[in-house]
């Protein structure tokens, strides 16, 4: 596909995607993520034919206008949806596949100042909460689910779900029917819990048998949950 043909997959993805758009005149005035895709293939293009300056500078008065920070060199697959899009920053050697979802506040970012490939690669059909931040040369594999404000800081393997700082991989070879953003377990929620029907447990002790057998289901519990933290 040619480049325009491209930028009108841009435009068509958020029509597809996004229940919130009325009219085809607001991808021009309340998209920032669009605006800032948009005018990242231009600069792209530009910094790849060797005028790095002024492809850095169209980047630069984008980020002023829309407050997504893209570097030009960065590369940018097809059907990219970047949705609200405001303090989105994608890194020199990010690599982003196709047909990936992004949230507001994520960052794309380094772990180092050497001059090698030290941002994240995430792979076809990947989605990624608010706030989260990937950093350092890993890979998010195919369909992968990012938690909001999750800190990745190693690879997540393809059809898992990762949440957490640091992100931990809690759900593994989900389908892509399996992974919708806003139902992803609150691990911290299933910790407290454990602990409170623990406590519980020790407070009633007078019933010996129920509370062994209520200790043992529990205990059963919390050796899953913290095998699912291992990876």
């Amino acid at each position: 596909m040619g480049f325009w043909g491209i930028i009108r997959e841009d435009f068509r993805i958020i029509l597809e995607k996004d229940p919130a758009i009325n009219s085809k005149i607001e991808l021009f005035f309340n998209y920032p993520g669009l605006i800032a895709l948009v005018h990242y293939r231009i600069a792209h293009r530009i910094y790849n034919r060797g005028f790095k300056a002024i492809a850095r500078i169209i980047m630069g008065l984008t980020g002023f206008l829309t407050n997504v920070d893209i570097h030009p060199a960065a590369k940018i697959g097809r059907r990219v949806f970047i949705d609200h899009a405001i303090g989105v920053v994608i890194g020199e050697t990010a690599e982003v596949g196709n047909d990936v979802t992004i949230y507001q506040g994520v960052s794309l970012g380094g772990t180092n100042l050497n001059k090698v490939k030290r941002h994240p690669t995430i792979c076809d059909g990947v989605v990624i909460g608010a706030g989260a931040k990937i950093l350092g040369n890993i890979v998010i594999g195919e369909n992968a689910k990012i938690g909001a404000n999750s800190v990745v800081i190693k690879d997540v393997p393809k059809d898992c779900t990762a949440v957490g700082i640091p992100a931990k991989v809690i759900i593994k070879g989900q389908s892509k029917e399996a992974s919708a953003i806003n139902k992803l377990p609150d691990i911290d929620k299933a910790l407290f819990e454990y602990l409170f029907k623990r406590m519980q447990i020790l407070e009633n002790a007078h019933n010996n048998d129920d509370c062994k057998k209520e200790i043992e289901y529990l205990e059963k519990l919390y050796a899953s949950f913290l095998e699912s933290l291992k990876a």
